[in-house]
C-alpha cells in the first residue's frame, strides 16, 4: 500500500478517484481554499484554536462506551460504541464544521452556505455560523425537509436561512447542485461548508483530516481499555466522512478489519437503494470521479433509503480507493433490517441512535454473534436519533 500520508495526490486523486471536476468560476476559489488549507494545516495558531472549540464548544473528547447488554445479546464479540452522537448539535458534524468556519475566517469569507441530507450537516453549519457572526444559508430538499422537521427548525433558530430545494428527487444531490449555483454566483464573498468527504478537491481530503479526530481518540482509547487494537471498525458511509474519520488513523494496522455499511433501502434494485458498490458505475458527479449509481445513458438513478443522510448517489473517492486496495469491506443494510437495529440498541442501552447510525448497528447485529467473545469491535455511532424519532415511529409503532 502506498504512503497514507501521500493521499491525494498534488490534483486531488486517490488512484484514479477524486479531482477536480468544476466550473471555470470555482477553480480559483478551490486552489484558494486548498492553498489556505495547507498553510492552516502548518499553523499552530489554527491548530489550538480548532483544538479549544473542539474541546470546549464541541464536547470532545467523546466517550467509547462499553455496550454491555449489547455484547450479552447478541452473544458474540465485545462491541463499544464511538459516542460522536454525544458531541453538541447530535453528531459528527460539528468535526468538520468547526474547522471550515475557521478556515472562512482565514479567508475573509463572512458568508456560509452549506447542502444537507439528514439536517445534521445543516444544524452544524448554522451553529458554527452563529458562534462567528456569519450570515448562513442552508439548501435542503422538499423531501429532506419533510422527514427531518426538527432540524430544520433548528436550523432556522439558529439564524439560517433554510432554501427548500423541489427539483429532481428533491433531496441531497438537488441540494448539492443549488448550493454549488449559489457557490458560482457568490464565490467572491462566499465560503461553501461542504459536509462529507465528497466532491472536488480539496473537500474529501480536507474533510477526512477534520474527522480524523474520531479514529485519533478511539485508537487511544481502546488502547487504554483493552490494551490492544480492535478487530473490527464499522462504520455507517454515505458520502463517509464518519467512516473515514474512524477508519483512516487505523489504515496502517493490517489486523484491524474495517467495514463500511450503505443504504440497502429496499433491496438492490434501481431506484430502490443507495448502495453504490453494490449496483455503481465509475462516474462523475458533483465534482469527483467516482463510484456512483446511474443507468446505461449515464443519467443519475433515484436513490431510496429510510434515512435521509445516506440516500446520495455516490460515495467519496477514498472509500473507492480503500476498496479497491482490499483495506475496507462494504457491505450494505436494509431498511428492515435498520429499523430492527434501531429498535434493538434503543432498548437494550438505552441510546435511541440515528437512523445513519443504525446501518452500522445492523451490520454489527448480522457480524458480532459469528465473532469469538474475546474480538473486540468498535462501532461509530455517528449521529443521535431525536430527527429520527417522527421517520421511525411510521414504521415501529
Amino acid at each position: 500500500m502506498s504512503a497514507i500520508e501521500s493521499w491525494p495526490d498534488a490534483r486531488g486523486h486517490f488512484g484514479p478517484y477524486g479531482g477536480m471536476f468544476v466550473p471555470e468560476t470555482l477553480m480559483a476559489a478551490l486552489n484558494d481554499l486548498a492553498a489556505e488549507y495547507e498553510r492552516a494545516k502548518r499553523d499552530p495558531a489554527f491548530q489550538d484554536e480548532l483544538s479549544t472549540l473542539l474541546r470546549d464548544f464541541a464536547g470532545r473528547p467523546t466517550p467509547l462506551y462499553f455496550a454491555e447488554r449489547l455484547t450479552k445479546k447478541l452473544g458474540g464479540a465485545k462491541i463499544y460504541l464511538k459516542r460522536e452522537d454525544l458531541l453538541h448539535t447530535g453528531a459528527h458534524k460539528i468535526n468538520n464544521a468547526l474547522g471550515q468556519i475557521l478556515l472562512a475566517q482565514r479567508m475573509g469569507k463572512r458568508r456560509i452556505i452549506a447542502e444537507t441530507g439528514a439536517g445534521q450537516h445543516g444544524v452544524a453549519t448554522a451553529t458554527v455560523a452563529a458562534r462567528f457572526g456569519c450570515e448562513c444559508v442552508i439548501y435542503m430538499g422538499k423531501i429532506d425537509m419533510e422527514r427531518q422537521a426538527l432540524n430544520v427548525a433548528r436550523m432556522k433558530f439558529l439564524g439560517a436561512a433554510v432554501v427548500e430545494v423541489t427539483a429532481g428527487q428533491a433531496t441531497l444531490k438537488e441540494a448539492i447542485n443549488e448550493a454549488t449555483r449559489d457557490w458560482v454566483t457568490n464565490v467572491r464573498r462566499t465560503h461553501y461548508i461542504l459536509g462529507s468527504a465528497l466532491g472536488s478537491h480539496p473537500y474529501p481530503m480536507m474533510v477526512r483530516d477534520f474527522q480524523r479526530v474520531i479514529g485519533i481518540e478511539t485508537r487511544r482509547q481502546i488502547l487504554e481499555r483493552e490494551e490492544r487494537l480492535p478487530d473490527l471498525l464499522v462504520a455507517c458511509v454515505g458520502g463517509g466522512s464518519n467512516a473515514i474519520g474512524l477508519f483512516h488513523p487505523f489504515l496502517q494496522d493490517r489486523q484491524v478489519r474495517m467495514a463500511g455499511v450503505e443504504a440497502g433501502g429496499e433491496g438492490i434494485r434501481a431506484g430502490k437503494h443507495a448502495a453504490r458498490f453494490q449496483a455503481g458505475k465509475l462516474g462523475v458527479l458533483q465534482g469527483t470521479k467516482t463510484f456512483l449509481l446511474a443507468n446505461d445513458d449515464g443519467q443519475i438513478e433515484l436513490t431510496h433509503s429510510v434515512s435521509a443522510g445516506l440516500d446520495y448517489a455516490a460515495i467519496g473517492p477514498e472509500h473507492c480507493y480503500l476498496r479497491d486496495l482490499g483495506r475496507v469491506e462494504y457491505d450494505f443494510a436494509t431498511d428492515d433490517e435498520t429499523l430492527a437495529a434501531f429498535k434493538i440498541l434503543s432498548e437494550t442501552e438505552g441510546i435511541i441512535p440515528a437512523l445513519e447510525s443504525a446501518h452500522a448497528i445492523a451490520y454489527l447485529v448480522r457480524t458480532a454473534p459469528k465473532m469469538a467473545r474475546d474480538r473486540v469491535v468498535v462501532v461509530n455511532l455517528s449521529g443521535r436519533g431525536d430527527k429520527d424519532v417522527d421517520q421511525a415511529a411510521k414504521f415501529l409503532l
